[in-house]
């Protein structure tokens, strides 16, 4: 039995619990708040502000842990280093998670080392500075914090009347010592799509069937797999997130983002964990979910092939309001349909537009995808959130 130190506790954090429990491994869930979902299902729990060089360490040294899994990306990654030469390991790689936590790390080491295909990008470090970017990249243009997770003070450039209120959004949303927003181009794309990219010790990489989702506020809604691409496309990408999880380093499951337009595949971002529009996963569509996969990896167990085993879609349930004791309505129409299951994430309080819940669609291979993805929206809005 291995001895797993989670740090961040939400519905990914909670799902990984769940697979780890199936393969008897002891889990500490870490969070900033008390009764977050994965605590509700972990052996042990622990709230630290993550962002606390020294109360990690103090966790870490405390626990000795056969593995560190980073969930979100608030924590005190540099710390990680120390961790690797202690001994301990860091999953995917301390250098993985440092890389992937920071925006501009990762952008730099995809497009100009791996020289990768990438939207035109600058960085700013100030309102001025961010006008200067804005006149390099041109409008419409995408501004993000260098730290940030789920859309938090992501926005969208395209006016002049619109940097200043970038600014402020992007301060309001990024990691508290962190000001610096990377500015991207607005790429014209078709779609985007999410590859969960499965990184072994002693075994190939592989790659899961794509997933194409739809984003809104920066933030996921739906996800459906597969996703509708030429093959010469998912090759593209698949070469893209092969050599990049290679640079990185370590063994785990990555959600690679790429954008897909008429002149090609960009890289997008690179998560080191399971990614949320991978919940649509939790439908069966494959032989394992991305927590079963994820878990394997990190445990050493080969795997030897991911295979589709039917069509499925994703789509989240959003608070409307803020709660300290939500509930749901709705939840036995939900329950009463054919092919269809939800997963509520057990979160203690409730704010706008915060994910409480998914609901997952599924049908055979040959059925439609589009259909799928439309009846799990139908049903998501069934499910009302209520304090």
């Amino acid at each position: 039995m291995a001895k797993i130190l989670l740090l961040g506790s939400g519905e990914l954090g909670k799902e990984f619990v769940i697979a780890a429990q199936r393969l008897g491994q002891y889990v500490i869930a870490v969070d900033s708040y008390k009764n977050a979902p994965a605590m509700q299902v972990a052996h042990e729990s622990a709230v630290i502000n993550m962002l606390d060089g020294d109360a990690l360490d103090t966790l870490v040294a405390k626990h000795q842990p056969d593995y560190i899994i980073p969930e979100i990306e608030a924590i005190r990654t540099e710390r990680f280093y120390d961790y690797e030469k202690q001994g301990f390991t860091v999953i995917p790689s301390a250098k993985a998670a440092n890389f992937t936590m920071n925006r501009k790390a990762i952008r730099d080491l995809a497009a100009k080392d791996l020289d990768l295909k990438t939207a035109k990008y600058q960085y700013a470090t100030s309102a001025t500075s961010l006008k200067e970017a804005v006149a390099v990249v041109g409008m419409p243009c995408v501004v993000k914090p260098l730290m940030s997770s789920s859309g938090k003070g992501q926005s969208t450039i395209t006016t002049e009347a619109d940097i200043d209120k970038a600014w402020t959004y992007s301060q309001e949303g990024s990691r508290g010592d962190v000001a610096e927003v990377i500015v991207e181009e607005f790429i014209n794309f078709n779609y985007e799509i999410t590859l969960l990219t499965v990184t072994q010790r002693e075994a190939p990489t592989l790659f899961c069937p794509p997933i194409g989702h739809l984003q809104e506020r920066g933030d996921y809604q739906q996800s459906w797999q597969p996703a509708t691409m030429e093959a010469a496309h998912l090759q593209e990408a698949q070469q893209m997130a092969a050599k990049v999880t290679a640079a990185l380093g370590g063994a785990g499951l990555w959600g690679v983002e790429f954008f897909v337009g008429d002149d090609g595949v960009y890289f997008s971002e690179l998560s080191p964990r399971p990614h949320d529009t991978g919940m649509v996963t939790l439908a069966n569509t494959q032989n394992y979910n991305e927590f079963e996969l994820h878990l394997r990896a990190v445990l050493g167990l080969k795997i030897s092939e991911i295979t589709l085993e039917r069509i499925g879609a994703s789509a989240v349930i959003l608070a409307s309001e803020t709660s300290s004791n939500p509930s749901f309505e709705g939840v036995e129409d939900i329950a009463s349909e054919q092919k269809s299951d939800l997963r509520l994430f057990g979160k203690p309080t409730s704010r706008p537009y915060r994910r409480m819940g998914v609901v997952v669609t599924y049908d055979h291979l040959d059925a439609s995808v589009t259909d799928v993805t439309k009846r799990a929206k139908e049903l998501a809005s069934k499910v009302k959130v209520v304090s």
